[in-house]
């Protein structure tokens, strides 16, 4: 008879870095407090950083910046001297 494994709640089956169950959230609308709705918005690149990339979420009516994104992903960073 073989003995059996404990069960322990909160232990992923990976070692490591647990799994998420979502992968980026992406805003299709945003409220806007010039045009005082919610409104479909526009994401531009801001800045390209060692640790990811930084967004701007823009109102589409009025260009009105609506908020920022940072999108965190594992780069090999080289310095050129």
């Amino acid at each position: 008879m073989s003995p059996k494994k404990a069960f322990q709640p909160g232990r992923k089956n990976s070692p490591g870095r647990p799994q998420s169950s979502f992968g980026q959230f992406e805003a299709s609308e945003l409220f806007c407090s010039r045009c005082r709705r919610a409104v479909p918005v526009r994401k531009r690149l801001l800045l390209i950083l060692p640790e990811g990339d930084k967004y701007e979420y823009l109102c589409a009516h009025c260009s009105n910046s609506l908020g920022t994104k940072m999108e965190f992903e594992e780069r090999d960073v080289q310095i050129l001297i």
